[in-house]
């Protein structure tokens, strides 16, 4: 493997193990990726798609391009993700540290004040039953089960969460999880495919210039020509839906000159020397675009859920085309779960009110921010934060928690401020570099589901530490004094001290067992 290079096509066999990441240039199979992504069922792949790196193939054969080797590829980032959680301090360790600083002095006074007593009023012979006695009180003390107690319930609990595809990035990210209130998911991408697909061209007759006997048909590819040319420079899922309906109908594109992408806006550009702009609504008031004629039109194509972009061609309105997203098959129900769970779910997204509302509704989500623009996602986040339950026209039902506690879902570029604003930021696995980088949890597989999954791991795993540490710290408690009075023998001391680290390891082994 370490003779493969960037941009080595390298063919996968059926049965066999692909090496490293790429995509697919040739062939088509089924494979399995559960050790990466937790799903137990293969996942068809064809040209185009994306293989990583030491799943198995499970039936066709395929060849594919090097996009990524060494510590690049997704296995090696898992391997340091895990490494650097299990390595990090989780906040409750600071519990444990602060306790202990206090509890060491103190049982190395009461070990003095021991042998002081035996010394002075014990039995015959005084020296030996002093430091017997002292030294049981040592041992006893001892605190290794308290070290032991957050570190080993870390480790096991990161682990777990990798087994199901749940990449948590450090320990307070899995600490912190079990306190979420409030879960901000990003529309696009997140709650839906971030597929969208053109459901509607509607073609207006005082737009574009053409022949006048042009039949409806003729039309919508004309339209469809003119966006797809403008939206050919564009990486917006929006843009890509325009441009593949115009290849399947193959159609061959224009050159567009000035080019510009407005973010949160739309498209600009030249083309047959007439200035063109596809975008929202946002885009159209900017160049004073009168949309009054159409607002019914673009009302009821909103209320069916879809996002309607506007075609103006020479500062005249030419055209409607409406795209929609379909949801993830998961959405739904790990909505619902996070109710059950009292968790409030907020919506956020860069689409017009009636369209966001419409989604919002299938998902059974009531709180809704539309219309926001992508530098301005953190800073609903911080608002949210900051106890705000109205966030400019938006009147939330989220209540008026002082401990509010806010997780940001996304995975695009311009969710990344928000998944660091949020106390918890969770990225999908399928979604950009810059946002997993952001994120403190990454979820590996595109079941939302896992959401539900990686809160339920965080409370099980806080569990298991408070567990851990009531146990390590009772046990100390209980037989100090015990040691102390002289009814423990050091033998049975050293015992009872190894038995105590070992129950802590043992409790913090039972999360393999328990069920998230």
């Amino acid at each position: 493997i370490i003779e493969v290079v960037l941009g080595d096509n390298i063919r996968v066999r059926p049965g066999e193990k692909i090496p490293i990441d790429g995509i697919i240039i040739e062939g088509e199979s089924s494979i399995n990726e559960s050790m990466v992504t937790g799903e137990s069922i293969p996942v068809d792949k064809t040209k185009g798609d994306t293989v990583i790196g030491a799943t198995i193939n499970s039936t066709g054969s395929f060849t594919f391009k090097a996009t990524k080797v060494g510590e690049a590829t997704m296995l090696a980032q898992i391997i340091k993700l895990v490494q650097q959680a299990q390595g990090s301090r989780a906040p409750i360790q600071r519990l444990a540290d602060m306790v202990s600083s206090y509890f060491v002095p103190v049982v190395l006074m009461l070990a003095i004040a021991t042998f002081v007593l035996w010394y002075n009023f014990g039995a015959d012979p005084v020296l030996t039953r002093a430091l017997l006695n002292t030294v049981a009180v040592l041992i006893i003390a001892c605190p290794c089960a308290m070290g032991l107690a957050t570190p080993t319930a870390i480790m096991v609990g990161t682990g777990r969460g990798a087994e199901h595809g749940i990449l948590i990035k450090d320990a307070e990210s899995l600490e912190t999880a079990h306190k979420i209130t409030t879960i901000i998911f990003d529309k696009t991408g997140t709650l839906t495919q971030g597929k969208p697909v053109v459901t509607d061209i509607l073609p207006l007759s005082s737009g574009i210039l053409r022949p006048a006997k042009q039949d409806e048909e003729s039309l919508q590819r004309e339209v469809l020509h003119l966006a797809a040319s403008l939206e050919k420079g564009s990486e917006h899922s929006l843009a890509e839906a325009i441009v593949k309906a115009a290849e399947e109908q193959k159609l061959t594109l224009s050159k567009v000159e000035k080019f510009h992408a407005i973010a949160g806006h739309g498209v600009e550009g030249i083309l047959d020397g007439k200035k063109m702009v596809l975008g929202n609504k946002r885009l159209m008031a900017q160049e004073q675009i009168a949309l009054d004629a159409v607002l019914p039109q673009i009302e009821k194509l909103e209320s069916e859920g879809k996002t309607v972009m506007m075609l103006a061609t020479g500062g005249i309105l030419s055209a409607l085309i409406a795209v929609a997203d379909t949801l993830k098959p998961t959405a739904i129900e790990a909505v619902a779960q996070l109710q059950r769970m009292g968790i409030t779910t907020v919506m956020i997204t860069g689409d017009n009110t009636r369209t966001a509302h419409a989604i919002a509704k299938l998902l059974g989500i009531k709180n809704v921010l539309a219309e926001v623009l992508p530098q301005e996602k953190a800073d609903k986040v911080r608002q949210l934060q900051n106890n705000n339950s109205t966030i400019g026209n938006w009147k939330l039902e989220i209540g008026n928690s002082h401990k509010r506690v806010i997780a940001f879902v996304g995975d695009g570029i311009n969710d990344a401020p928000a998944l660091a604003a949020a106390n918890v930021g969770i990225a999908m696995g399928t979604g950009t570099d810059v946002a997993i980088e952001a994120a403190g949890i990454t979820l590996m597989n595109k079941d939302l589901r896992s959401v539900v999954t990686a809160i339920t791991l965080s409370k099980k795993t806080m569990r298991t530490i408070k567990t851990n540490l009531v146990w390590a710290f009772g046990y100390n408690i209980i037989l100090i004094p015990v040691a102390a009075f002289g009814l423990l023998n050091p033998i049975f001391a050293s015992v009872a001290m190894a038995a105590s680290s070992i129950s802590v390891v043992v409790n913090s082994l039972l999360l393999k067992k328990k069920k998230i």
